[in-house]
């Protein structure tokens, strides 16, 4: 097993959310919704700045059990999840994916990517849109989102993505259940 590595939480998400099966997959198909990141004490001062950005990369520790029924949970930490996956938007095919080439929370360190919109930066408090992880969502990290930075030039290949309509606001438990957004 490799090292590992002990990161500061710098703060927590509070969304409307307490189970990843019914909480949106991605920032990005739930635009429309909002929540809050409440920065602790320590980490205020480094918010100064984030006020003139539109978007950021929020980076949490998914901590909650997933909803495939594997966990992500600090007793989980220790085990390897398994390597290859069938991603929830790949359930109807029961088709296997690496865990590299998905976005799934069943991950060897249990690391959330979200683009969220930046909406107002108050004190220690974020509003912003784009939420996809439940209440209590540990924070590791923000970074400002850099347009020449972060889009990629021309129209990238998105592999198995590419072949999927995905609606806006699905949650795990419709990907594996079928049925509408609700």
């Amino acid at each position: 097993m490799g090292s590992t590595i002990a990161l500061p939480v710098i703060g927590f998400v509070r969304t409307s959310h307490t189970q990843p099966e019914n909480t949106p997959i991605q920032a990005g198909i739930n635009r429309g919704e909002q929540g809050t990141i409440e920065i602790t004490a320590p980490f205020q001062e480094g918010l100064e700045g984030l006020e003139d950005f539109d978007y950021a990369w929020l980076l949490t520790r998914l901590h909650a059990p997933a909803a495939s029924g594997g966990s992500a949970g600090p007793a989980a930490s220790a085990a390897v999840p398994p390597l290859k996956q069938v991603p929830f938007l790949l359930r109807s095919q029961q088709r296997q994916m690496g865990v590299f080439a998905t976005r799934g929370p069943r991950r060897i360190n249990p690391i959330g990517l979200s683009l969220i919109q930046l909406l107002r930066v108050t004190g220690r408090t974020i509003l912003f849109a784009g939420v996809d992880v439940i209440d209590g969502t540990p924070v590791i990290d923000l970074k400002p989102y850099v347009t020449r930075f972060d889009r990629p030039p021309g129209d990238p290949r998105c592999g198995w993505f590419d072949q999927l309509a995905i609606a806006d606001g699905a949650t795990p438990d419709q990907l594996t259940h079928g049925g509408p957004p609700t």
